[in-house]
């Protein structure tokens, strides 16, 4: 339906156009956010949104970009309401550009309903705490951070480390299903939202042929914002992938992981936009509301207790100058239930996933895992080797003074096990898949070649049970 089927708003010629932003003034009754119809002077149509509306001026963003358009002959239809996307079960397994619309050379979804890529706010008393664990098969992750169903946990990479790769090694391992490790055994089922935002074109081209090749793409929706797409379209990318995740959550009762990639290019197309916009630069010329914009995003995620399903995050950012205060990790931290860290050093020494154990957290883990739901001794094994593997940094300094000869026994001990635990705990390679079991088993071993009393995080019975080496 037409802007002019609505009986709304329309305005031919506009004030001034500025980069993505186009200036209209003489407007009636135009809200904030409204979907606009942008017609150059070739009758060809874009769309838009409001970004700001004074007394009768309105600044709108154009999608597409503002090349073609000319003062005089652009036409504006005010629609008088938000960008809607159409939402159904039958978009698993379709790509999509950052706007919703298919690039994958199928029809138009039908939909089942269409809705405000906004979202609605989820009110505090209907959430659900998250207890459930998800199993992504990476060993640094599932025994040391674990991720629960509902829990927001970005991963802070870099330029140059291979955040991608792992961000499709999580989804061919969470889509195809993998046991969870409660006893009876049983499978996760979960279908994945994955957005990416401002990749280039190979990479793009490795997410689809990754989840296509392994099978996992009939349980993926992509949304596809690429490098020399419009920066502007960035900003609806993500909110469209998760207006389909709460869909498939909270109306169908599924079980949605959402991947978001890159993060810090969302927050530089905020950034330019703001720019264009004149508005008062905050830390490092970001907008002052980077905060409240990233909440939006990273707070449409949990478990509601009218639904069954329920809605992970896992977003992407590369760290500026792997300056973890640079203001995207930084926020985006305060936000968000923990970080899982990768590690420019451990890259270099060819370890995958090269994720920093030390730096990671996951704040919901000791509610999602030990008896019943991982295994019994999972909480304090993953003290333990924290506290040890703690303990091989200090002993690494020491012997860059003294020389590692000079050290003590057990500190020549705890040399040896940190460098085991980089390769059997952190080194698994792009294929392997792990249940909890293995990583459980794989850090015994290591912890056993510690002395016995060294290991004062763990219990009597649990050293009983798994302890191998000499007492």
């Amino acid at each position: 339906m037409s802007a002019s089927d609505l009986g709304v708003n329309e305005v031919l010629g506009v004030s001034r156009i500025e980069g993505p932003l186009v200036f209209v003034e003489g407007i009636g009754s135009v809200g904030y956010d409204e979907v606009v119809e942008i017609i150059d002077a070739r009758g060809r149509m874009r769309y838009g949104r409001v970004l700001e509306v004074g007394e009768g001026l309105a600044v709108i963003e154009v999608f597409a970009g503002t090349s073609g358009l000319s003062i005089d002959g652009t036409r504006i239809q005010f629609t008088g309401q938000p960008y809607h996307i159409p939402v159904a079960e039958e978009m698993l397994g379709r790509i999509f550009d950052g706007l919703g619309r298919p690039i994958d050379g199928g029809p138009e979804p039908l939909a089942e309903r269409y809705a405000d890529i906004n979202g609605s706010p989820i009110n505090p008393t209907a959430r659900v705490y998250p207890v459930d664990y998800i199993q992504t098969g990476i060993s640094t992750i599932d025994g040391m951070n674990t991720l629960l169903r509902g829990q927001k946990l970005p991963i802070f990479s870099a330029a140059g480390l291979p955040h991608d790769q792992l961000a499709a090694q999580i989804v061919r391992q969470v889509a195809l299903g993998v046991p969870v490790g409660q006893p009876p055994a049983k499978e996760q089922q979960f279908s994945i939202v994955f957005a990416a935002m401002g990749v280039k074109n190979d990479v793009a081209a490795y997410f689809r042929e990754s989840f296509t090749e392994s099978g996992a793409l009939t349980r993926v929706t992509m949304f596809l914002n690429l490098a020399d797409d419009p920066p502007v379209e960035r900003l609806v990318t993500p909110r469209a992938a998760l207006t389909l995740a709460e869909f498939l959550a909270f109306e169908k009762g599924m079980h949605v992981l959402v991947i978001m990639t890159d993060m810090t290019n969302y927050c530089e197309a905020l950034r330019e936009i703001s720019n264009i916009r004149g508005e008062v630069p905050s830390r490092k010329g970001y907008p002052g509301y980077l905060y409240s914009d990233l909440a939006a995003l990273y707070e449409r995620t949990g478990r509601i207790k009218s639904s069954e399903g329920s809605i992970t995050q896992l977003p992407i950012l590369t760290m500026p100058n792997d300056d973890i205060t640079h203001p995207v990790p930084d926020l985006t931290g305060y936000i968000t239930e923990g970080q899982i860290t990768l590690s420019r050093d451990l890259d270099h020494q060819g370890i995958y996933p090269p994720v920093a154990v030390l730096p990671s957290l996951s704040r919901l883990a000791k509610d999602g895992i030990g008896e019943g739901k991982t295994r019994a001794d999972h909480s304090h094994w993953a003290s333990q080797l924290f506290a040890a593997y703690a303990h091989v940094q200090d002993v690494r300094a020491l012997a860059s003074v003294i020389g590692e000869e000079e050290l003590s026994e057990v500190d020549q001990q705890y040399v040896r096990f940190g460098k085991a635990f980089e390769q059997e705990v952190v080194n698994q390679g792009l294929t392997e898949n792990r249940s909890i079991e293995a990583t459980l088993n794989i850090g015994w071993r290591l912890l056993s070649m510690l002395p016995q009393e060294e290991l004062t995080r763990v219990s009597q019975s649990e050293l009983d049970e798994y302890y191998k080496g000499s007492a």
